[in-house]
Order: C-alpha cells, then sequence, then structure tokens
C-alpha cells in the first residue's frame, strides 16, 4: 500500500462500502460537541442531531455540492442563551426566536456579501478586535465548565463531592490524552472516547441513572419545540451572529486551502453564509440550536485527504437516523455533569485559543498601537462583568465586547480616512 493516500475529490463519489465508514467517522467527528451544546441547554439532543443532518443537506444542495461542510451545533450562542435560561421570565423558546433573527441577519449579510464582496467585513470588525472577541466564547464560559464539573460550589453543588471530581479529572485526562497521543482515526473521535470513558467511571460510582435508556423504546420523534418573539431576547442573542459569520468566513478560507480550491468564490461565500442562515431560521422555528460549519470535520477531511460531499452527506443521513433512535437520545441525556464538565473544560479553552490563532494567522502587528488598544479593549470589555443597560436588555460579556470592538474598528477607520492616524501608512487591514 501506498505511503500518499489517494485524494478524493470534493465531488467525487465513493463506493458504499468506503462511504459508509467514511461517514461514520464524521457522523462521530461532530457528535460530542454537536450534542454537548443541547446538553447544556437542558434539551432533547434528537431534535439537534435531526436538524444538524438537516441542515447540512441544504448547505450541500445550496451550494451545488461543491463546498464539503459540516452543520453542527453553534458554540457562540451559549453565553446569551444562558442569559435568558437564568431569567424567570424567558426561556428556551425566546431563545429560539433569537436564532430565527440570527438566521434572518444570515441571509442579509449573505446578500451584501454577494454585491459588495467581504472586504467591509475587516472594517467593522478587523483581526485584532475579532480575535478577542471569538476566544471570549470559551473564556467567559470557563465557570461553566468548573461548575458543571464540580469544581466549584454553586446552586447545584453545596459541597464538593470526591467522585465528581474524580471523574471530571479522568474525562479531562483522557480528552487530552486523545488530543496529543492518539493517532488516525482514535485522534478524530478523542473527544467521544474520553466521553465514553467517563461515562463507563460515573456508571460504576454509581452517578449514572440508566433507567430512561433502558426504558426507552427503540424509536422515537424528536422534540419540536416552536419559537417566541421578544425584541428583548432578540437583542441579546443576535450580538453572537457576529462571531459565527467571522468564524463562517475563517472555516471557508481554511477548507478552500485544505481542498485546492477558492470556495470563496466558486460556490462563493454568499451561497455558504445562505445555507447557513437557512439552516440556523430552521433550527429556531423546530426547536433546536443555531448551526455553524465545523472545525471537527474540516479537521477530520485535513487528516483523511477525503473531501467528497456525498461522504458529508452521508454522515448527514446517519445523524438524521440517530435522532429517531429513541435510546441514543436517552443515553446522551444521562451523561452526568461531571463527564461533560471535563469536556467543555477542554472545549471552552479550544475555542479561546482559537480566537488566539485567529489573531496569528493574520499576522496581527502589535507594535501598532491601535492593534494593541483594540485588543486590549475587547478583553477587558468582555472579562470586567462591565454592562450597559438599555431599557431591559443588558449587554454584557462576549455581546459587549463585539460591540466595542466593531466602534473602535469604524472609528480608526474613520480616523484614517482623515488623515489624523499616526500610523495610517502602515495601517495594512485598514488601508
Amino acid at each position: 500500500m501506498s505511503k500518499e493516500r489517494r485524494i478524493i475529490q470534493v465531488q467525487e463519489r465513493v463506493p458504499i462500502a468506503q462511504g459508509i465508514p467514511l461517514s461514520i467517522q464524521h457522523t462521530f467527528a461532530m457528535f460530542s460537541a454537536s450534542v454537548l451544546v443541547p446538553w447544556l441547554f437542558g434539551i432533547n439532543a434528537s431534535i439537534v442531531l435531526l436538524m444538524n443532518g438537516i441542515g447540512t443537506l441544504i448547505f450541500i444542495a445550496i451550494t451545488k455540492g461543491k463546498a464539503p461542510a459540516y452543520l453542527g451545533s453553534s458554540f457562540a450562542f451559549l453565553s446569551p442563551t444562558f442569559i435568558l435560561l437564568a431569567d424567570p421570565n424567558y426561556g428556551y423558546q425566546y431563545a429560539l426566536g433569537g436564532f430565527v433573527v440570527t438566521g434572518a441577519i444570515f441571509c442579509t449579510v449573505a446578500i451584501i456579501i454577494k454585491f459588495a464582496g467581504t472586504h467591509w467585513i475587516d472594517i467593522v470588525l478587523p483581526p485584532a478586535a475579532m480575535g478577542p472577541v471569538v476566544a471570549l466564547i470559551g473564556l467567559e464560559l470557563a465557570k461553566t465548565a468548573a461548575s458543571n464539573g464540580g469544581l466549584i460550589l454553586s446552586d447545584t453543588y453545596t459541597e464538593i463531592n470526591p467522585k465528581f471530581v474524580l471523574v471530571f479529572i479522568i474525562t479531562l485526562l483522557m480528552a487530552v490524552a486523545g488530543q496529543v497521543i492518539f493517532r488516525g482515526f482514535a485522534s478524530a473521535i478523542a473527544i467521544l472516547i474520553a466521553i465514553c470513558t467517563g461515562y463507563v467511571i460515573a456508571l460504576f460510582m454509581g452517578l449514572v441513572d440508566f433507567t430512561p435508556v433502558a426504558e426507552a423504546k427503540i424509536f422515537g420523534i424528536p422534540n419540536f419545540l416552536f419559537p417566541k418573539f421578544d425584541l428583548t431576547a432578540i437583542l441579546i442573542i443576535i450580538p453572537a451572529s457576529l462571531t459565527v459569520i467571522s468564524e463562517h468566513i475563517g472555516h471557508q478560507v481554511v477548507t478552500s486551502e485544505i481542498v485546492g480550491k477558492d470556495l470563496l468564490k466558486d460556490p462563493g461565500l454568499h451561497r455558504s453564509l445562505l445555507s447557513d442562515g437557512v439552516s440556523t431560521m430552521l433550527s429556531g422555528f423546530c426547536g433546536s440550536v443555531p448551526t455553524t460549519t465545523y472545525g471537527e470535520n474540516i479537521g477530520v477531511m485535513a487528516v483523511t485527504k477525503v473531501y467528497s460531499v456525498w461522504v458529508i452527506g452521508g454522515a448527514a443521513v446517519f445523524s438524521i437516523l440517530l435522532a429517531f433512535f429513541a435510546p441514543a437520545s436517552a443515553l446522551i441525556n444521562s451523561i452526568p455533569a461531571p463527564v461533560m464538565g471535563g469536556i467543555s473544560f477542554l472545549l471552552y479553552g479550544m475555542i479561546g485559543a482559537s480566537g488566539i490563532r485567529l489573531i496569528v494567522d493574520k499576522k496581527v502587528n502589535y507594535a501598532k498601537a491601535r492593534n494593541l488598544a483594540m485588543t486590549s479593549i475587547v478583553f477587558v470589555t468582555g472579562l470586567s462583568g462591565a454592562y450597559i443597560q438599555i431599557g431591559d436588555v443588558q449587554l454584557t460579556g462576549m455581546c459587549l465586547a463585539t460591540i466595542v470592538g466593531m466602534a473602535l474598528g469604524l472609528t480608526f477607520y474613520i480616523l484614517d480616512k482623515l488623515k489624523v492616524t499616526n500610523d495610517r501608512d502602515e495601517a495594512d487591514s485598514l488601508q
């Protein structure tokens, strides 16, 4: 067998005997992260698996089968959704209303990109601001991960349980070992392996209620939930859309490099973002979570050199089938908090690190005062607990940091146009 693995191109069909395991591999790659979001929101994972699968098929159709991507659950909306879930006047249905509006925003931006290109995005939210905004998605959720793991006292845990801490540590160490030591297919499903390991340990320690799994019927209908619309809730949710748009663009650039084709031109960024918007709107109307192109599946393509949208489509079909397999949903919902705490402890940190990676990849020059000031202010705004109260809406954390970053980006751009900035001639990102 040749050491050079054969490249399977984007629109190339593969034999069923090869396509099934390749598709299952993509399903495993997205599975643990994608079901973590509904688990944190306290909703049934089956509806999310269903809508992620349908959303991925929509993406393939709108992009004419030219852009391989799997649409999974977005982490960008965790923080604003937690705000609504914690408020007795709201609930998850009001978050769904915000998701629908967010999807509409994606579609609107896609239309703008169709006619105006993408240069304006770096003006509104340049890399020196976008990097820390992306990082804040994970950093401001760090306490949630520690709380789920039972490491700190909270309303849920009034005392530290050694069993919870042990399960948390074992799960986290297995996830880290998988990232660093595992090879090949095992490395692609390292998170899933860590969850299974933690689950087994928790089961032996008596921390798992296996009754719902044993009582589950073979087939079940996903729990649909319809949105409620409230202006305050919508204003809390929609700032996260800016982060997802930036993430989407970054993923398309990375995927273009992997497959050797400029996907921003063909099928076009406007098509891929429109697909994401339609998927997110549909998810909001059905009771699921916002979708985004998944880095985990991009990583699988990079490792395996299998870029076929037919394989991605197969993974979407498997996700849909899993949604109707009731024992699978019951099993997911029975995963103890310290297991997911251990996983989220790593994943939230990885999200934070991805923001730093964006800064590095964009080669942001911190010798320039504007870049240093922008990153510093965005980070402090997001982590300080500062907020702005507008009526019933409280803008804080990543949401407020995004707005501040946009304000700074536009301000520097205007000052450049007025020729009053002292580094104007070197401001390559704003010229």
